[in-house]
């Protein structure tokens, strides 16, 4: 797998996968002029079965800045790839009514397997021209609008919706503050928290602050294995704190925003976490694609059984839950009111 971008504590599976690609060129070359060589095919897999070991070692135990690394990853499966990957029949919807449209929020109806849904996502930019136009993944106003007016729409023709997260947060920009970014992630959260359908919500990437918040209020909410999700960047959290970024401060703030999908899981903010192929989705986006729908549709199977009331009463006792705790006496603090 040739690649110009590479992960420092990816080296020695880059370096594998160098020798790899070159004998596996040899072989085919010599396969083009007569049989191969039973040593040559030895070697790959030989190097194969290296590869494998030196990745699972290297993801074996991420720490949480290595793992907001891998989730920013530019081979990384966004929205647009994982529609195309798991959808069929997949209708674009453009624009809020009220502003314009954003690239960086795209929404459409499709089919994830023998479900009609409504998808809702952040993208985030592939190539220089793309990413500039998506703000790289940070919405504007219209973007969340946008996402509202489709997720209503769902709601009105009883599709469930599917809401795929990847951004560093919303954009930050005066325009997008003038147009009210803080009222409309505000309404998103407020409208989504009674919308009479499914939703589900998974983090493929980057899960940051209100960007992420505004299309991830749902009855079930997962976490792909590499990607975070959290209050504030590493970067804006070490500029807060120790008013300078640097690797060493963004490893700490990662340490401390407990960001990972582990964290996030055993803190009730996720209800699954979604494994990732050795080596993350990166390596593999088709296997990834294939784990994630299979996932939507049996979170979704699981949430039509349920009538309208009771799934909008445990929606809201899930997000009532987050934060809750008690205080313990004996380690000198106040015990909790009864």
């Amino acid at each position: 797998m040739a690649t110009y971008y590479q992960l420092d504590f990816e080296r020695p599976v880059v370096e594998l996968e160098r020798q790899l690609e070159a004998a596996e060129v040899r072989l085919a070359a010599e396969g083009s002029e007569g049989p191969a060589s039973p040593t040559l095919a030895g070697e790959i897999e030989v190097l194969r079965t290296r590869r494998l070991a030196a990745l699972e070692q290297a993801y074996s135990n991420l720490s949480p800045w290595q793992t907001v690394r891998v989730s920013r990853h530019p081979n990384r499966p966004q929205t647009r790839e994982y529609i195309g990957l798991m959808c069929r029949d997949f209708t674009e919807l453009h624009g809020d009514r009220r502003f314009g449209d954003d690239p960086a929020m795209v929404t459409g109806f499709a089919r994830i397997g023998p479900m009609k849904v409504m998808v809702v996502g952040h993208q985030k930019g592939k190539e220089t021209s793309e990413k500039l136009a998506c703000n790289f993944g940070c919405a504007h106003p219209e973007g969340y609008r946008k996402a509202l007016a489709k997720m209503k729409l769902a709601e009105k023709y009883g599709v469930p919706i599917v809401t795929l997260v990847d951004t560093p947060g919303a954009y930050p920009g005066l325009g997008a503050e003038q147009r009210g970014q803080a009222e409309a992630i505000a309404v998103n959260m407020l409208e989504m928290s009674r919308l009479r359908t499914p939703i589900v919500s998974v983090v493929i990437g980057e899960g940051g602050s209100g960007g992420a918040l505004g299309i991830a209020v749902g009855d079930k909410v997962g976490m792909l294995q590499h990607a975070w999700y959290s209050v504030i960047s590493p970067e804006g959290c070490a500029a807060i704190l120790w008013k300078e970024a640097n690797e060493q401060t963004n490893s700490a703030a990662a340490k401390s925003l407990k960001l990972t999908a582990s964290d996030n899981l055993s803190l009730g903010i996720v209800d699954e976490v979604i494994p990732e192929p050795v080596g993350g989705a990166h390596r593999d986006a088709k296997t990834t694609a294939a784990t994630l729908q299979q996932w939507i549709i049996a979170r979704l199977a699981e949430l039509q059984r349920l009538d309208t009331q009771t799934m909008l009463d445990r929606r809201y006792e899930r997000f009532r839950r987050m934060g809750s705790f008690l205080e313990s006496a004996e380690a000198g603090l106040a015990a909790p009111l009864v």
